[in-house]
């Protein structure tokens, strides 16, 4: 795949990153997860994304892909989950961070998200300090933020942040009007998750996840159901997502090879037709106003 820069952070990354929170836990064996992710690194994608709370996540890109750390752009969420620490702390951060180095076998990780972290913790600021630390440290290179809503604007206004993680999908569009111009004029990297919306269009009945749920809903209210286009809708949502002006890179998350090499050659596709763009950005136009984002 080709790559685009990421924001001013000096990285360039390929327009599909992995996501590797399928890989989260004993449901995928081993085996099965060593040739998932030395596979997707073979196709030419060179983001692989991943959470301290993705289960066994990291220690599996560290146990299959160490050897080949140089190969790829490395991105995390810390803030929680390590024994000893209290969650969104200074404390909790460092070791976070030191455990996610140890986790994946590497000296430094490229781009460390504060994971949805919350508003007043935010406004503390020791967090964005001890991730301020890490980068001073050379053990993290960029310093990001991993969410929505007030919290993506705090973000964006600090001036402290060099990239971003925020959702944007054919069902969620409230970033693209404002913060995705104003990232991309600030020269943050900007990581699209959630570009698939769940694949709610293959669920019969309204899921209970909460932003799946607000998806599906969604996904009826604008009559996506009824586009005009004979593309699957994997497929158009997809391209929507990865092509956004002001997206350098989206993440799409699977435990099958074969899932990802069909979401990989649609991305490679390119943009979406200008006319299905737009009946796609007009029907979130129509229904959405009072739709707010998603954490």
């Amino acid at each position: 795949m080709q790559t685009r820069p990421f924001g001013t952070t000096g990285l360039s990354v390929t327009p599909l990153g992995f996501g590797a929170m399928h890989l989260n836990d004993a449901r995928v064996g081993e085996a099965e997860a060593g040739a998932l992710l030395n596979a997707v690194l073979d196709l030419g994608v060179n983001l692989v994304d991943t959470a301290r709370g993705y289960g066994l996540s990291e220690e599996r890109i560290g146990r299959h892909l160490a050897r080949r750390r140089g190969e790829f752009v490395l991105s995390t969420k810390v803030g929680y989950g390590i024994p000893g620490f209290e969650d969104w702390t200074y404390a909790c951060v460092l070791a976070g961070v030191d455990a996610a180095l140890a986790r994946m076998r590497c000296g430094h990780l490229d781009i460390v998200h504060l994971h949805s972290c919350p508003l007043p913790v935010l406004e503390r600021g020791e967090v964005i300090r001890a991730l301020e630390a890490c980068v001073a440290a050379g053990k993290v290179r960029v310093a990001a933020y991993a969410g929505d809503n007030a919290e993506l604007d705090f973000a964006l206004g600090s001036g402290r942040f060099a990239s971003v993680q925020t959702s944007v999908s054919v069902c969620d569009q409230v970033n693209l009007a404002h913060r995705l111009p104003a990232l991309r004029a600030r020269g943050l990297g900007v990581i699209a998750k959630r570009p698939l919306a769940g694949a709610v269009w293959t669920r019969a009945e309204r899921p209970g996840d909460h932003a799946e749920g607000a998806y599906w809903d969604r996904w009826r209210a604008m009559g996506l159901d009824r586009l005009p286009t004979d593309l699957p809708p994997g497929e158009v949502a997809l391209r929507f997502a990865a092509h956004c002006p002001g997206v350098d890179a989206s993440i799409a998350g699977t435990a099958s090879l074969e899932h990802f090499r069909r979401n990989l050659e649609a991305v490679e596709k390119g943009p979406l037709p200008t006319d299905l763009e737009e009946a796609i950005r007009s029907a979130f136009l129509h229904h959405g106003p009072g739709w707010a984002g998603l954490i």
